[in-house]
């Protein structure tokens, strides 16, 4: 796999790391941070700890969608210890539901396949501000046919659909966050 770098990298950028599970939109999550002038770097689902933990200027990672089940035995798995990095993770779709998976939460086939536009309701109660500037609800894109029954211990749902129970969570004492939705698509407009 190539890795796709955006903007020019110097020895003083902070650095993303995406990690592609062979979503169709993983091109479109660094074009996203490119356009917030995040320097970012797309490397396969399966690179070593190891090397992402020599780049001092590691300040994030995003694990991307991808067509697998978590839960199938040939399904791609991030690298043993990545949650234990001490850098913020996002999981988007796939990258949510192996979050989940890999701290064991309970993935599962749904009951029914998600692909298109959904709406998206901030948690009553929830403290947490990652949707905070957003409308309530707000409209995004799903895709998936797969989907987090039940969170691993430690995170709390943060949103959901009508559909989907667990359509974002978080752990913010480990700072790992999920969103079962597309953000990084056109589609999602906020």
């Amino acid at each position: 796999m190539s890795t796709e770098e955006s903007p020019a990298k110097e020895a003083d950028h902070e650095l993303v790391v995406i990690l592609d599970f062979g979503s169709q939109y993983s091109h479109l999550i660094a074009r996203r941070l490119r356009e917030c002038g995040v320097y970012s770097e797309l490397r396969s689902y399966s690179t070593p700890i190891d090397e992402l933990r020599k780049d001092v200027n590691l300040k994030g990672i995003i694990l991307s969608g991808g067509p697998a089940s978590v839960y199938l035995p040939d399904a791609p798995h991030i690298s043993d210890g990545l949650l234990n990095i001490n850098v913020p993770v996002l999981g988007i779709c796939y990258g949510f539901q192996e979050l989940c998976y890999q701290l064991g939460g309970e993935v599962i086939p749904g009951t029914k396949q998600e692909f298109g536009y959904a709406s998206v309701s901030s948690m009553p109660g929830s403290e947490h501000t990652l949707f905070d500037s957003l409308p309530d609800p707000f409209s995004v894109w799903m895709s998936h046919g797969d989907k987090v029954a039940q969170l691993p211990s430690g995170f709390v749902d943060i949103a959901s659909t009508s559909n989907t129970e667990h359509a974002a969570a978080a752990d913010l004492n480990r700072k790992l966050f999920g969103v079962q939705f597309h953000p990084e698509v056109t589609h999602t407009k906020q």
